[in-house]
């Protein structure tokens, strides 16, 4: 199972995103926009995704993916099951996410910087 401690180690590694406590719920953004929350219970994380791949992503795969509020499904985002997924599907789902928002010279830098890392 995904933990806080996964979410929090990539989290940490990713330029300016922030951590925040919020209606006892643990938020990462940046700025004022937030890319990935945990529910109370953290069970579950909701996150940046594309309005448009959101149902064919629930209905492929229904015991990761869950609708988001109905207050929420104006935004791109969904909703995971921290269970149902492995570490590595939650660093692509939060990278995607937080990708989408920061400044794209951000992202690039970021890229680049991991591939001379891993090299």
């Amino acid at each position: 199972m995904v933990t806080i401690d996964d979410i929090r180690r990539l989290t940490s590694t990713l330029p300016r995103s922030e951590e925040h406590l919020i209606r006892d719920r643990v938020k990462f953004r940046v700025g004022k926009i937030v890319y990935a929350a945990l529910s109370r219970d953290e069970t579950t994380m909701g996150c940046g995704f594309p309005k448009e791949e959101r149902e064919a992503m629930i209905v492929a795969e229904p015991e990761k993916f869950l609708m988001p509020r109905v207050s929420d499904q104006r935004f791109n985002w969904i909703e995971v099951r921290l269970d149902a997924i492995s570490v590595e599907e939650m660093h692509e789902l939060v990278l995607d996410a937080w990708r989408g928002v920061v400044p794209k010279r951000v992202a690039a830098e970021h890229a680049s910087k991991m591939v001379r890392e891993d090299a």
